[in-house]
This record gives C-alpha cells, sequence and structure tokens, in this order.
C-alpha cells in the first residue's frame, strides 16, 4: 500500500494512562481504530486491539513503515506493555519504531482538531494518580517550552504567572480540568475536554517527527517519578 499511495503506513498505539488505544493509518488517513478505557489489562488487550485494526484497515503488517508508541509519562506497566508490543512488531515487521511523550500526543492531537486554539500558551496536565501532575508547557506553535516535569498544582499557580503573564493560555490533558482549577480566576484561560494522550495524537506526532539519525535510537520510557517498587539487595537480611 506505501508504494501505490506514496503515504507512510502508520501503527500507533497508546497505552501509558488510563485506558489503550490503537490507530493504523496512510499518512493521516486513519483506516482503523480501537479504543477501550479501561484502566488495567492493557498486557492482555494491546496486541489484540492492533490485530484487530490491521485486520480492518485491509492492511499487512508487513507494508508497516513506522510503529510508534507513547513512552510516558504514565503508568509503569502501561509504558512498558507499549514499548514491548512496539519492539515486536518493529522486530517482526522492519518497521521504524518512533516514541512520543503523552505530552507530544496531547499537543499534536490538539493541532489537529481546531484553528481556535492557534494562539496563545498550552499547557499539557497528565494525571500521575497522586497529588501532583505530570505538566509541559508549549508556545503558541505547540513547540515545547522546557522539559516535562511532575508538579504540585498550588506550585504550578505560583510559578506560571512569571513564565507567560497573562497570555491566553489552553490547558489540555487528562488532568487539564485539575490543573486549570488551581489556575482560576486566572482570566484567558480555556479547558479542552477529552483531551487526553490517545493513538491517534501519536500518529500525528509521529508524522511530525523528523527522521535523523537521532530519531533512529531505541525509544526509551519516560519517569518522571521513581517507581513505586523498593528492592531488596541479597545482603539484606530480616534484621537489617
Amino acid at each position: 500500500m506505501t508504494a501505490v499511495s506514496g503515504k507512510s503506513i502508520v501503527l500507533a498505539l497508546d497505552s501509558a494512562g488510563s485506558g489503550c488505544s490503537v490507530v493504523v493509518a496512510a499518512g493521516e488517513t486513519v483506516l482503523a481504530a480501537e479504543q477501550c478505557t479501561t484502566a488495567h489489562g492493557q498486557a492482555e488487550k494491546l496486541l489484540l486491539m492492533a490485530d484487530a485494526v490491521m485486520r480492518k484497515s485491509g492492511v499487512s503488517t508487513l507494508a508497516l513503515d513506522i510503529v510508534g508508541t507513547t513512552i510516558g509519562p504514565g503508568s509503569f506497566t502501561g509504558i512498558r506493555v507499549g514499548l514491548a508490543a512496539m519492539r515486536g512488531i518493529v522486530l517482526a515487521t522492519g518497521a521504524r519504531s518512533v516514541g512520543v511523550t503523552g505530552f507530544e500526543a496531547v499537543a499534536a492531537g490538539l493541532a489537529a482538531r481546531t484553528d481556535e486554539w492557534s494562539t496563545g500558551f498550552l499547557l499539557v496536565a497528565l494525571e500521575s494518580r497522586r497529588e501532583d501532575l505530570y505538566i509541559q508547557l508549549f508556545d503558541y506553535a505547540h513547540r515545547p517550552l522546557g522539559e516535562p516535569m511532575a508538579a504540585m498544582p498550588a506550585a504550578l499557580a505560583n510559578a506560571l504567572p512569571d513564565l507567560i503573564g497573562e497570555a491566553p493560555l489552553l490547558v489540555a490533558g487528562d488532568a487539564a480540568q485539575r490543573a486549570a482549577t488551581m489556575l482560576l480566576p486566572r482570566s484567558g484561560t480555556i479547558v479542552v475536554e477529552e483531551s487526553g494522550p490517545d493513538a491517534a495524537g501519536v500518529l500525528r506526532a509521529v508524522l511530525q517527527r523528523p527522521c535523523t539519525s537521532e530519531s533512529l535510537i531505541k525509544p526509551a520510557p519516560l519517569y518522571l517519578r521513581a517507581p513505586d517498587v523498593t528492592v531488596t539487595t541479597p545482603h539484606q537480611g530480616a534484621g537489617s
């Protein structure tokens, strides 16, 4: 199909957040999609969903040019599931692997939805399932203005005026409402509902990523907090 359409065949995956979704597309034209909202069981569902969209699309897996997935932040298990699925499919098909952050997926998906939000700054806020938020700030062209970070909502409210003043602000992501509540009564703030990361956003972020030597590096997980696991070293005994 690639040779006929002249467009890259992309399989996009997302399982880092509170669900999982899969899209297969020729360029930006979506051929088939699957989505579920469960916060658990991505390991069992993701590959089945990928197989289902490939069958619906009528595209052979050997026609895949790119396989993309979210690399985080998010659920430790969900991130690993997405990366493992991507690597397995790439190994079997020879496609190129591309990893994008959940922030990139939200920003890219938002840019495709409407021109109404093409001015002002963009704050992407993602759920950590704890008191803090995962955040990244973008300019009016959705270019990142800093590195992703984990921040307490109150600290965000204190820091934002120094960064953008009273400029218009768009707040998106699956924690957008929680972030925006801490910024009230700030004027010029718009909250985008239902704007969490998904495979459609991954698709658009992947297509925006230039094919450079840096992009050929194997994608690695992005964690903004240490995992909630304590490893016991061999020399630690019951009385230590």
